[in-house]
């Protein structure tokens, strides 16, 4: 479902850059490490007509990707913005082509798109879900749980989640902490949506370790492999009974039309940040809805400018899994928006004001501010 009318043109005067440090309600942990602390750019494009905000959704260091703060921070400053300030006036769908030429950094130049668009919608007052072809005014939210100190801890966990009405539970697991933590969940809350996140922690030699996990009827098993295992996948895929879906592999929409191609995954999480940007992830969409494979949208702990961006992705009607469009209290006490998400009958509102639908709380923003710039024409 392509864009049926295009955004409007804007005139860009320049982009602010924000580094902010927003704590987290609890720490978490995967197999790449625990936060406690989320790091995150905010961006802020300056036009004539008002201005717009983005997220770039890179963590203090390369471990979930190679992307980071600092190297995104760079690269924005001394290249990407001023490619696009070089422009002067152009349409949100132009951006990706004006950056193509840099190599990489999707992160980045999906924070830039989604400042441009959310300036550019709110010119012609329309919300980002009408835009990309949303088709439902709320979204199923699910959960994605960290690893935790134990089973039991992991149980008491999920336990209060269920309690707030997520209607889906993701757990963490990494080699050790799996067929026990996967057992105690299903064991403790019988038929409850299950699924498990691997973040690329395993071998294709732990093929026999990841087959246990089939007797827990699994919705699916999340980037066993690393990213670049497209063929390990495929063969894992022959092994297993439980799906197999694909995150950090899937980078653009020939990363994805590649995996379906070779049978490695029969299930896509759609990151926006990780892909390039929401068009991209409009692409994939329309991808893997034409082949038949069913999507969700993934997290990357965003504050309530990524979170409202997600509500609307997932409202496509390609995305028939309930995404980790979860609400904000679930990582943050104090958010950088004036309506934070919030979750009522397991499900997060898609957002129905201009553009990305949300206002940012200027007090808020400031005192998650450590460090600030302004690049302009």
């Amino acid at each position: 479902m392509p864009i049926t009318r295009p955004a409007a043109s804007i005139t860009l005067d320049g982009f602010e850059l924000r580094v902010l440090h927003i704590p987290l309600v609890a720490p978490f942990t995967t197999s790449f490490g625990t936060e406690t602390m989320r790091e995150v750019i905010i961006v802020r494009v300056l036009t004539p007509d008002g201005d717009g905000w983005g997220e770039i959704v890179t963590q203090d260091a390369p471990l979930y990707s190679s992307e980071y703060t600092q190297g995104a921070w760079d690269v924005a400053r001394r290249f990407l913005i001023p490619a696009l300030l070089d422009a002067h006036t152009l349409a949100p769908e132009q951006v990706a082509p004006m950056l193509e030429p840099f190599v990489g950094h999707r992160m980045a130049k999906a924070g830039l798109e989604l400042a441009v668009l959310d300036a550019a919608l709110r010119t012609q007052d329309r919300p980002l879900g009408e835009y990309l072809g949303a088709t439902v005014d709320r979204v199923p939210s699910g959960v994605s749980v960290g690893i935790q100190r134990d089973p039991a801890a992991l149980v008491d966990t999920v336990a209060a989640y269920l309690d707030e009405g997520y209607v889906r539970i993701k757990i963490k697991i990494k080699p050790g902490r799996d067929v026990a933590e996967t057992a105690a969940v299903r064991d403790a809350f019988g038929t409850i949506p299950l699924q498990v996140d691997a973040n690329s922690a395993y071998t294709l030699a732990d093929a026999d370790t990841l087959a246990e996990l089939d007797r827990f009827d699994l919705l699916l098993i999340e980037q066993p492999l690393q990213e670049d295992d497209l063929v390990d996948h495929a063969t894992l895929a022959t092994r297993l009974r439980t799906p197999i879906c694909l995150d950090e592999s899937i980078v653009s929409a020939k990363a994805a039309r590649d995996a379906i191609a070779l049978g490695a995954a029969s299930i896509i999480n759609i990151k926006a940040g990780r892909v390039g940007g929401y068009l991209e992830a409009l692409r994939i969409h329309d991808l893997c809805r034409d082949a038949g494979l069913p999507v969700w949208c993934g997290g990357m702990l965003e504050t309530g400018l990524g979170r409202a961006a997600n509500a609307a992705l997932a409202a496509l009607p390609g995305f028939t899994l309930p995404g980790d469009v979860s609400a904000s209290s679930r990582f943050y006490e104090r958010d950088i928006v004036t309506e934070p998400a919030v979750l009522d009958g397991g499900h997060i509102a898609v957002p129905t004001g201009p553009g990305l639908g949300v206002e940012i709380d200027p007090v808020a923003l400031d005192d998650f501010t450590v460090e600030r710039v302004e690049v302009r024409r």
